[in-house]
């Protein structure tokens, strides 16, 4: 379980509560080194990440992109 101060929460509240209450974490709200509460995730709300894999697969087929990076800031530098 992750530990989150109450002045975390006020400051930098989607990347310290809202975020890992989205992976479906629960968290330990703390005062100091008092602990005030958990706070739980409503139950399936867990969000899945997609299959990034799945994906390069059906735009690319089995191939995977072949990038030149010289090409491509050649490309970008002499645009206007």
């Amino acid at each position: 379980m992750r530990s989150v101060t109450v002045r975390e929460v006020r400051q930098q509240f989607s990347r310290k509560v809202e975020a890992p209450l989205r992976r479906g974490e629960t968290l330990i709200l703390r005062k100091r080194k008092e602990v005030l509460g958990r706070i739980v995730p409503q139950s399936g709300r867990g969000k899945a990440y997609p299959d990034f894999v799945a994906r390069q697969q059906m735009i690319f087929g089995h191939q995977s992109p072949r990038l030149n990076v010289a090409e491509i800031l050649r490309k970008e530098r002499s645009r206007p």
